[in-house]
């Protein structure tokens, strides 16, 4: 069976937080207004999935990225001193 949901497990690594996160919108608003078949809600509940994994790892880097600046920087204000 072929859905709108299925993608290339590659394309859904390269795909960007916005990217992602709109597409996980779009799964949510699809699930709550209800009208698909059990297959198609699976389906769109599993992508959503996969869509919430892609955008915690980019807010998990993203937090890295802060916390090693902040560091960084409050590394550089003690050096200062």
């Amino acid at each position: 069976m072929t859905s709108e949901v299925d993608e290339t497990p590659g394309m859904t690594e390269a795909l960007g937080y916005e990217q992602a996160r709109d597409e996980l919108i779009e799964v949510v608003r699809r699930l709550e207004a209800g009208g698909t078949t059990l297959e198609e809600s699976l389906a769109l509940w599993e992508r959503g999935e996969v869509l919430a994994k892609v955008c915690r790892r980019w807010l998990d880097g993203a937090r890295a990225r802060l916390d090693a600046a902040l560091a960084e920087e409050t590394s550089g204000e003690a050096d200062a001193e």
